[in-house]
């Protein structure tokens, strides 16, 4: 039998050598303007042509990046820059993953001394960062919440938590709110309350009932008619804050009633506390708020710390006990893995230590006070502002106001976004380590939007360039990458001078640098598919 290496194919060569280049950029710290035009051209036409072109018509990194999109490079803290230097302010926080902010330290080294140590699990032994974030969920989780179960996300958490339930009780039905959101794998999308994201996965779960959103009473009624008609309903699911209908806080005596209403009907209470946990409405957890203790309560976004992925779902000891006399019940190979948990476990610490809950009610009361006060000015934009802590919704009379405001913001160097189950709401849910003087120039940039979308006079300087897109057809070749790494040029702009610093960049400085090619000229490039053209455009 011969043992000569098999030959590599064109194709497998041509993927060593995108592969190489692809692993010069990762470890590239700082990139020259070429480089960092070579990296979008090269961003552009993989998400066109291998991820989802529909993503670069929706995100304004693209739609609204001037000649250049917008491609994401490195942070700290609530400041981050693409790839061309341009500073931003971070006001969206990865939709709550960020909340210890851009590449916290602690988070970092946390991860790097476990990943010389054993970056993953045997399977087999125990290993011991499991065991230890397991016991500092069970002392900082409301009550007689004991047990934890780790995965990779937050829908995982809420699927996991729904599974559980069913177990326990032996029923299959489940309460959710209109509006509410819970994540899109199957169970998950079943409790979700907006119809856009059901219907093309329908059918979903059966015996899934929806009610409005803090109405207690339509909550009872809802048990009151499944007890009557035999509909055996296992739990209600509700996020204590609704995050993606708006930042929507319910009436005060809404989480208590549920408590109330699972007791007498023999029904389990889920918290959903992806979004709302571990500090970002202004307390730990957000039925802390109410003093509610549920049976079982979920998490994943921040429990990372911006660093490592992980959710988790954690339950009062009856909850466990299906799981306990079958460990095999419920298993995942990669959820919980070292590396996750030593995030998690740094993350907790920075939490308590730095005593993020406070920092996120107090900033919250500082931010609605001043957004408050703009909204009653401009009245014909807006309709309100809700929230808790720093998890903000800032509501327009039409979506398309709300687009314009984003977008505005986004050409003054701040990032912003919408949210899912509500069309007309833009939502404030920066890291809760943003600093004060962040937070007032976020609000000085919003004026000066607000001034532009009503029609006032605009006193800040902002990028106004016609928006371009890179009509990509193929590949764009990576030979423009493969320098990267061999260069020590410095970037366009640092991103580490210091924090008293930071934020006060003047509103003029966020306009982008001059193009050193056009997108003409990458466009002719890559539409005729000269991988050399395509090089030489990007490296000119």
């Amino acid at each position: 039998m011969s043992t000569t290496p098999e030959q590599p194919t064109s194709t497998t060569q041509r993927a060593i050598e995108t592969s190489r280049a692809y692993l010069d950029v990762i470890h590239s710290k700082q990139l020259t303007r070429k480089q960092g035009e070579a990296l979008i051209a090269e961003t552009l036409s993989n998400f066109r042509n291998y991820y989802n072109p529909g993503f670069l018509e929706y995100r304004k990194s693209v739609t609204e990046g001037g000649d250049y999109a917008s491609v994401e490079w490195s942070g700290r803290g609530a400041t981050f820059t693409d790839a061309l230097g341009r500073e931003f302010l971070d006001c969206l926080g990865g939709y709550g993953l960020l909340s210890l902010g851009w590449s916290h330290t602690k988070v970092i080294d946390a991860v790097k001394a476990q990943l010389e140590r054993a970056p993953m699990p045997t399977q087999e032994l125990l290993d011991p960062p499991r065991g230890m974030l397991a016991n500092l969920m069970a002392q900082i989780t409301p009550g007689d919440i004991q047990y934890s179960f780790f995965v990779s996300s937050g829908t995982e958490a809420v699927e996991g938590a729904m599974k559980f339930a069913k177990a326990t009780t032996g029923k299959s039905g489940f309460i959710a709110a209109v509006r509410g959101f819970h994540g899109k794998t199957a169970g998950s999308l079943s409790l979700m309350g907006k119809a856009k994201f059901r219907k093309p996965a329908m059918p979903l779960l059966s015996n899934v009932y929806h009610v409005p959103y803090g109405d207690a009473d339509a909550v009872e009624q809802q048990l009151r008619i499944a007890q009557e008609v035999g509909n055996e309903i296992a739990a209600i699911v509700m996020e204590p804050v609704q995050g993606e209908a708006g930042a929507i806080v319910p009436p005060d005596d809404f989480w208590p009633r549920l408590r109330q209403l699972c007791d007498e009907f023999g029904v389990l209470l889920i918290a959903d506390e992806v979004q709302t946990g571990l500090g970002r409405t202004g307390a730990l957890w957000g039925v802390n708020h109410w003093n509610v203790v549920p049976d079982i309560i979920t998490s994943a976004k921040a429990l990372g710390g911006g660093v490592m992925p992980i959710g988790a779902f954690m339950a009062r000891p009856h909850i466990w006990e299906k799981f306990i006399e079958d460990p095999f019940f419920h298993t995942t190979t990669t959820g919980g893995n070292p590396l996750a948990c030593a995030a998690a476990i740094a993350t907790i610490n920075v939490i308590l230590e730095e005593d993020l809950p406070r920092q996120a009610a107090e900033k919250g009361v500082y931010f609605m006070d001043r957004l408050q006060p703009l909204a009653e000015q401009y009245d014909d934009v807006y309709e309100r502002i809700t929230g808790k802590g720093l998890l903000i919704g800032q509501h327009f009379r039409t979506p398309e106001l709300g687009y314009q405001v984003s977008a505005g913001l986004f050409r003054r160097g701040v990032l912003i976004s919408g949210t899912l189950t509500s069309a007309k709401t833009i939502r404030i849910e920066p890291p809760l380590v943003i600093e004060y003087d962040e937070i007032d120039e976020i609000l000085n940039r919003l004026g000066d939007t607000l001034k532009e979308v009503s029609g006032a006079p605009v006193t800040g300087e902002t990028v106004s360039v016609p928006v371009a897109h890179l009509p990509v057809a193929a590949p764009v070749a990576v030979a423009a990458l493969v320098s990267v790494a061999a260069t020590t040029a410095p970037a366009p702009k640092a991103t580490t001078r210091p924090r008293a610093n930071r934020a006060r960049s003047t509103r003029a400085k966020v306009a982008a640098k001059p193009a050193v090619i056009t997108v003409k000229q990458a466009s002719q490039a890559v539409a005729a598919n000269d991988d050399a053209d395509i090089a030489r455009v990007a490296m000119a």
